[in-house]
This record gives structure tokens, C-alpha cells and sequence, in this order.
């Protein structure tokens, strides 16, 4: 096998879930641009019908806490391509209550995104993976995973979920040649977390507790997920794959 070959994704089929967000929307973009086809599924967007000859990316609407839509939309990408080769499993929410703030509705609300939301989604595109004999599925945890960030109750709770599910169904996949790793994203700040959640302290620490002394970039994530994606991680799976400016290496 040449070394393009090797990483090559021309043809393959992928599902981008939270593709209209602040950092799947850039790694959709760059899957687009290996020659993957590419489905964004998220809750917010237009729907795009799929396009011809790979020239757009498609675009459907889609609750990630509802297994029904996401079967939906599996369908739909199914019966447009015949299969699904990759699942970027993107869709997440934060807050940063105090913990004796936080209510029944928000806890339920943020782990019902980030790990129902996986674990659907895992499921439903799992099975046509399982059922085909390849994939590669790319889940979302964070560094918040552990040992967690404080104003993140919730949410790293939900992460530790997400790296727990990540190398179990690694485990029980391998077997079919379908492959499950996670990014562990270091602080890629959007608008509304430099609002609520990164004030000026916060970002002075957090930038003395990263060895790079900045915030991450969202194409910076995409080089491990067009890897983690190609047959050039063909022998990947149950990794736990930091990107966070040397964040998780840093003690004193």
C-alpha cells in the first residue's frame, strides 16, 4: 500500500454530528476537502439536499437525543450512498452554574447532548458499520474528562462518560474492523465561552497551565482526524487523543 493510499480518503462517506458548530463545521470542511463525502447533521442549519458530484456538503436537521432522527438521518445517508465509512460524533453543550445550583433539567439537558447523544449515535451508525465489516467512529471528549475543570460539573461528567463509552465499544468492535477513538480537545473558545465561562482570571490560567501559552485553533484538530479517519490508523482504536497545546502534559 503506498503512503497515499494509505492516507487517502477520496469516496469515503462521513457524518459530521454537530457539523454546524464552532469546530465540526471546520473539520467538515477539511473532510470535504480530502474528497470524503460529507453529511453535517446538527439541529441548527438549513437542510441541504445532497449534492452532486461531491461539490457541497449535504446538510440534515437532526435532535442528537433522539435515536429516532438520528436512524433518520443514518437512512438517509444510506440510501444516498449505500454506506457510512466515518462518524464524527461533535454535538456537546456546557454551563457554568454552581454546583448547588445546578437543577435536574440542566443536568439532564447537558449529559442527554453529550453522552445519550453519543451513545445514540454510536449506535445507529455503529450498526451499519458493524454490519459492513469497517469504520471509523471519532467521538468528542475533553480535557475536562479528568481530572475535571471546575464551572464544568456536569459536562465533565458527561466527557468521562464519553471516554468510558469510547473504549468499551473499542473493545467490542474491533472484532468487525470497526475502530472507536475520541479527541480530547484542549480550550478552542467560542464567542459565548469567552462570555461565560474563560473571564480574564480564568484565561490567565489557563494559559499559564499550557505549555504552548495560547488557545487552539479548530483546524488544528483536523490533521488527527483525517489520520484517525484514513487506513493509516488502521491498528487505532480505544485512543484517547489529545490536542490541547501540551495542557494534559503540564503539572508545575
Amino acid at each position: 500500500m503506498t503512503l497515499g493510499q494509505r492516507f487517502g480518503l477520496r469516496g469515503k462517506v462521513a457524518a459530521v454530528i454537530g457539523g454546524a458548530g464552532h469546530l465540526c463545521s471546520v473539520l467538515a470542511k477539511a473532510m470535504h476537502e480530502s474528497g470524503m463525502r460529507v453529511v453535517t447533521i446538527d439541529l441548527n442549519g438549513r437542510e441541504r439536499p445532497f449534492a452532486a458530484a461531491r461539490k457541497t456538503i449535504a446538510h440534515l436537521r437532526c435532535d442528537v437525543t433522539s435515536k429516532e432522527d438520528l436512524t433518520r438521518c443514518r437512512d438517509a445517508i444510506l440510501g444516498r450512498y449505500r454506506r457510512v465509512d466515518v462518524l464524527l460524533n461533535g454535538a456537546g453543550i456546557n454551563a457554568p452554574t454552581p454546583f448547588f445550583d445546578i437543577t435536574e433539567e440542566e443536568f439532564h439537558r447537558i449529559m442527554d447532548v453529550n453522552l445519550l447523544g453519543t451513545l445514540w449515535a454510536c449506535q445507529v451508525f455503529g450498526e451499519a458499520m458493524v454490519k459492513q465489516r469497517s469504520g471509523s467512529i471519532v467521538n468528542f471528549t475533553s480535557v475536562s474528562m479528568g481530572p475535571p475543570l471546575s464551572k464544568a460539573f456536569v459536562y465533565s461528567t458527561a466527557k468521562a462518560g464519553v471516554t468510558n463509552l469510547t473504549q468499551n465499544l473499542a473493545r467490542e468492535w474491533a472484532p468487525f474492523h470497526v475502530r472507536v477513538n475520541a479527541l480530547r480537545p484542549g480550550f478552542f473558545p467560542t464567542q459565548w465561552s469567552m462570555t461565560h465561562f474563560i473571564d480574564a482570571p480564568r484565561k490567565v490560567d489557563i494559559l499559564r497551565h499550557t505549555p504552548m501559552r495560547r488557545f487552539g485553533r479548530p483546524e488544528e484538530l483536523a490533521g488527527v482526524v483525517l489520520w484517525l479517519a484514513s487506513d493509516a490508523a488502521s491498528f487505532v482504536t480505544g485512543a484517547i487523543v489529545a490536542v490541547d497545546g501540551g495542557f494534559t502534559a503540564m503539572t508545575i
